[in-house]
């Protein structure tokens, strides 16, 4: 198995990182709670500034050089809270351990970085989310996720700690 090689992105790679995240809303507009026309506007700013959140890691997979990947590490609140977010991998990157490294990374970047706890959300039914996050030592949080747009739906919480 190819090992992937995980980049680590800067304001300069605006373009890789919006083509990532725009590949990975088209092919998996149920997994995000964003969807495609709130990623259409703005233009470079807008990426830039996604990329230029302080404090914060964005990563991108590549196997030979092809980017496949993305994850984003964002801080928290100040009590060591970090989150996970934005998790994508190509279809054709799928079953050779690029979610498991994306994974990996942004929780070696929480714990360098002081945090305590890695807490992410995901969409309910986006069972195969479930069963990495589960993978990694997530558990469900007794809290409520955010409201969706159905007015009804929650996201679905789950934390990690990381001490």
């Amino acid at each position: 198995m190819v090992t992937p090689t995980l980049r680590t992105l800067t304001t300069a790679d605006w373009q890789l990182w919006r083509d990532l995240r725009l590949a990975a809303l088209t092919d998996a507009p149920e997994a995000f709670k964003a969807g495609l026309a709130d990623w259409h506007r703005g233009g470079e700013e807008h990426w830039r500034d996604r990329l230029g959140i302080p404090g914060a890691h964005h990563v991108a997979a590549l196997l030979d050089e092809d980017p496949v990947g993305l994850v984003g590490g964002l801080p928290g609140a100040p009590d060591g809270v970090r989150e996970l977010r934005s998790l994508w991998v190509a279809p054709r990157a799928r079953g050779r351990g690029v979610a498991d490294r994306l994974v990996e990374e942004v929780e070696r970047w929480a714990r360098t970085t002081g945090g305590t706890t890695l807490r992410l959300a995901v969409l309910p039914g986006n069972e195969a989310a479930l069963a990495l996050y589960r993978r990694h030592g997530f558990a469900p949080l007794a809290e409520p996720g955010d409201l969706l747009a159905d007015g009804v739906t929650r996201e679905l919480l789950l934390g990690k700690p990381l001490r």
